[in-house]
């Protein structure tokens, strides 16, 4: 559902895990890894926990490595030894690696013919979005792959925004963040930015957070919203 009086965004910018990729195979291969259905999602919380205590203490670990330490931590938290550092890797290596979700194409296929400008803002490094969105076949839709590599700050904190509208020489209210998490949907609205939210499988909206201009299920439901 759109909001009536939201003005029509000169840029669209995507989050990259779980909105535009399906995160299903990497999830597979944890939980199995660990032998627990729940592990997945409990490093990947582990994941964004983490890198906002770099964020709020001022230090910085890109997000793989991140991810590797939240590997070890969920480790130890389930009673379990540490995987080597092989097997860490061969398990991260596969975010590099996922599918976009079915409606992906389809969507970005109707707003790039509605002439959108659209680029992406991910916490992965620069050079694993490079990776991410190539493997997906999805690189043709995007002017910029953008990370928060370039100011070290994770999402949400709301310099990452300003620094992507800044490089894409547009003004935050010209800016739709389109995202399938609530805090990353919070922090755009926060730094400025018009925000729509994704409603995938196990996703919720932050109840205390301003609501987003844009919601639905999938961004083909977005991109209907938008006009496209």
């Amino acid at each position: 559902m759109a909001t009536p009086l939201a003005a029509r965004p000169k840029l669209l910018l995507f989050d990259v895990n779980e909105t535009l990729l399906d995160l299903s195979k990497l999830q597979t291969v944890i939980n199995q890894e660990f032998k627990s259905e729940f592990a997945f999602k409990q490093w990947f919380s582990l994941l964004l926990q983490y890198s906002l205590v770099d964020t709020t203490t001022a230090a910085y670990h890109d997000f793989g490595q991140i991810g590797a330490a939240a590997l070890d931590m969920l480790a130890q938290s389930l009673g379990q030894s540490a995987r080597p550092e092989a097997r860490k890797k061969e398990m991260l290596a596969l975010i590099t690696e996922l599918p976009p979700h079915p409606d992906v194409v389809p969507a970005l296929t109707r707003l790039q013919k509605a002439g959108f400008r659209m680029a992406t803002l991910t916490n992965s490094s620069g050079p694993a979005v490079q990776k991410q969105i190539a493997y997906a076949g999805l690189g043709s839709f995007f002017e910029q792959l953008l990370s928060v590599d370039a100011v070290q700050r994770y999402k949400p904190h709301p310099d990452t925004y300003r620094m992507a509208c800044q490089k894409l020489q547009t003004a935050p209210a010209d800016t739709l963040l389109i995202a399938a998490h609530g805090w990353d949907t919070a922090g755009a609205v926060r730094a400025g930015l018009q925000a729509a939210f994704v409603a995938r499988s196990g996703q919720a909206l932050y109840p205390l957070a301003a609501a987003p201009v844009y919601t639905g299920p999938t961004i083909t439901d977005i991109a209907r919203q938008l006009g496209a």
